[in-house]
């Protein structure tokens, strides 16, 4: 089978930092992918210009999450129905697929396969679902187990993933949990300033609804030292900013921040959420997306998209060392077009993913072998390639889409 190795350059585990989770992803169909196949460290940037297709290789992921802690049919309604999903082109080809292969803290390794069809009534079909890990494994085709994960195994159905009857079993509940809570945001400071609904504050929503409930839960002991260092980071963002917390409004809440205003006394002032700047709001947004997982370890992955958007370039430093600090706790996955995000030596070739975009087919891998040279020898850092625009993906290490092989079990 295609391999992270042969597909490019294998995920690297940089001291300081946890290993990945997940170590490779294969696509083949999604979207504007035809065919990828990427390995992935504890901190990948995927890298290019919008359109590209940066966003449609986070939803790929995020699919599965979502399906996983919601339902397929709503994930896929979510995102206009599976014949959305699948790429376009001359040919009909109704089905698209996901592989994901990851490992465990504990040297526990293995990977989730699917394949997601259109049906001939306008629905769509789970054409194949494979999952391993160590020796369990289990392969269903469109609703019936050609290998059973037990003797006595739940039943399939072809419109659901086998996954979540799996997750009944103690070799796969830790996949489905490790899957099902991936983080992947995509923050909006609007949703950021409205009052919101309480929750248990254990993983923050996609677009930072429920951040307020998220703080409240940081305050109690178990999470201090975690929201003082969000603190901290914000502080460096915007110096004027003391602390952030939450206020009740009735049976609402919102966000409230402590800030010195220049010119008074020596008071701090309080300040709601609907009073900040777009910059502020993303900037906390993030910084909670990234470090709830020092208190919530259930978090594997987080993905960002953008996370320089609203911020100030001044505060690119700030926001990359917060990416490569969180990337010490969980695996952190960032799209981005910005120079001075990506500006600094620290960031080495095999963290970078290159997107492009030909003819409406995105095309993601590794950046080129004399890419990798001359950032290996630091005569330049990616910001500045990425200005000139020398930031080619190896095109080498993109295979064909007929050689893509997802699957290990073959009836």
């Amino acid at each position: 089978m295609p391999s992270a190795e042969n597909s490019g350059q294998p995920a690297v585990h940089r001291p300081g930092s946890r290993a990945p989770f997940i170590t490779r992803v294969a696509l083949r169909d999604y979207r504007s992918i035809e065919v990828c196949d990427v390995a992935l460290g504890p901190l990948t940037f995927l890298v290019g210009p919008n359109g590209s297709g940066k966003s449609n290789f986070l939803d790929a992921l995020r699919l599965i999450t979502d399906a996983l802690r919601t339902s397929l049919a709503h994930a896929l309604r979510n995102r206009g129905g599976a014949e959305e999903i699948v790429r376009r082109s001359r040919k009909p080809l109704g089905l698209f697929e996901i592989r994901l292969d990851f490992q465990f803290p504990n040297g526990s390794t293995g990977h989730f396969s699917v394949g997601i069809g259109t049906s001939a009534d306008g629905d769509y079909v789970v054409q194949e679902e494979e999952c391993a890990i160590g020796e369990a494994r289990y392969h269903v085709r469109e609703g019936a187990l050609v290998v059973k994960p037990a003797p006595v195994a739940p039943p399939a159905s072809e419109d659901r993933l086998y996954l979540v009857n799996a997750a009944g079993l103690p070799e796969f509940r830790p996949v489905f949990d490790a899957l099902s809570t991936m983080g992947f945001y995509n923050l909006n400071p609007d949703q950021l300033r409205a009052l919101q609904s309480p929750d248990k504050g254990e993983l923050l929503a996609r677009d930072g609804s429920n951040l307020p409930s998220i703080l409240e839960r940081l305050e109690k002991p178990d999470g201090y030292s975690t929201k003082k260092r969000i603190e901290e980071y914000l502080r460096a963002i915007v110096p004027s900013l003391h602390a952030v917390g939450y206020t009740r409004v009735g049976h609402m809440e919102t966000l409230s921040f402590l800030q010195k205003i220049e010119g008074a006394d020596s008071r701090y002032w309080q300040f709601p959420a609907i009073n900040m700047s777009d910059g502020t709001l993303r900037a906390l947004g993030i910084l909670v997306a990234l470090f709830q997982t020092r208190v919530e370890q259930r978090i594997h992955v987080v993905g960002i998209e953008e996370p320089e958007v609203a911020l100030h370039p001044a505060a690119a430093g700030v926001l990359r060392d917060a990416l490569r600090d969180a990337s010490q706790y969980t695996q952190v996955i960032v799209t981005s077009h910005s120079p001075e995000l990506l500006d600094d030596s620290s960031i080495e070739a095999d963290e970078i993913l290159s997107v492009v975009s030909e003819q409406g087919r995105s095309i993601i891998a590794q950046v080129d072998a004399e890419t990798r040279s001359a950032l290996k020898d630091r005569l330049y850092t990616v910001g500045e390639l990425l200005k000139a625009d020398q930031l080619p993906p190896d095109r080498q290490a993109v295979p064909q889409a007929d050689q893509l092989k997802l699957w290990e079990h073959d009836a």
